[in-house]
């Protein structure tokens, strides 16, 4: 069955706003919401930008079934421990509705401003896989292992990793539930896929949604102008268009989309979208 999350990145949004965006996802049909982490947003460091472990929570308490996470929270950020205890209280608080999403860091600058983590992309990813196998061990899931923190989860914590280099894909086939593709590497998913072994796959795709009230060419001007920098990674049509793109994603394998909307999620775009895409799934 497919999976449907609104993918919000928190800068220039007021919190209320992401509260009502995420209602509106969810009585729209979507099955989850994930948000970014940074400190800064990027390429523009004097915008906005809510911590995301903060918005994750106070989303998840505003709402009654959405599933909450992140495309991805930054390992640099948060030493182990503490976020492996962050994760279980979340999806106790949630009743099981937090996903734990966990990259090495996409924004060298940001690392560099802020002093958190390396420079060197190789020492990240080694970094994140010494954390995740801590990871694991703070939730008793590797049997024998000394050092496991209590309360452990109740429920399974589903685990997205995202990135497309080699290193990563080892992480994936060993530690990942899911793994997820950015937008700007959609043209690769043929090539990854495989690489991606038990885990199932997701993507995060950028859309220039065409309602029924809007200009086609507005739309598809405006989407370009913002995002046409991701290639493939955006995709401009009206529901008819949309259904037809995302069924033969789906037919390739992939499980769960993240829809990034060129709007900033309009709530009626929000709304269309699940009645007119989400219901064709």
């Amino acid at each position: 069955m497919t999976e449907w999350y609104l993918f919000l990145p928190q800068v220039r949004v007021p919190v209320a706003d992401l509260v009502e965006r995420a209602r509106r996802a969810e009585a729209s049909g979507f099955d989850g919401i994930a948000f970014i982490d940074h400190l800064e947003a990027p390429g523009l460091p004097d915008e906005s930008i809510w911590e995301a472990m903060s918005v994750a929570t106070w989303v998840a308490a505003k709402t009654e079934r959405l599933r909450i996470g992140h495309l991805v929270l930054c390992d640099a950020f948060r030493h182990p421990a503490v976020l492996a205890k962050q994760a279980v209280t979340l999806s106790e608080a949630s009743d099981g509705r937090f996903d734990l999403g966990l990259g090495s860091g996409s924004w060298p600058a940001e690392l560099a401003r802020f002093d958190v983590g390396q420079q060197d992309p190789l020492a990240r990813v080694k970094q994140l896989e010494r954390h995740l196998d801590l990871i694991n061990q703070y939730w008793g899931r590797d049997e024998g292992a000394a050092g496991s923190q209590v309360p452990r989860p109740s429920r399974h914590i589903p685990l997205i990793l995202g990135g497309t280099g080699r290193r990563m894909m080892e992480l994936v086939r060993k530690h990942a539930d899911w793994w997820n593709i950015p937008a700007n590497h959609i043209d690769r998913l043929a090539e990854l896929a495989p690489s991606a072994g038990s885990a199932r796959v997701s993507i995060q795709q950028m859309v220039g949604f065409i309602r029924k009230d809007s200009d086609p060419n507005k739309v598809r001007e405006v989407s370009a102008k913002r995002f046409g920098n991701l290639g493939s990674g955006l995709v401009c049509g009206d529901a008819d268009e949309l259904s037809g793109h995302f069924g033969h994603l789906s037919g390739q394998g992939v499980e769960r989309f993240y829809v990034w909307f060129a709007d900033f999620a309009a709530p009626e775009s929000l709304d269309e979208f699940g009645e007119t895409v989400i219901k064709n799934f």
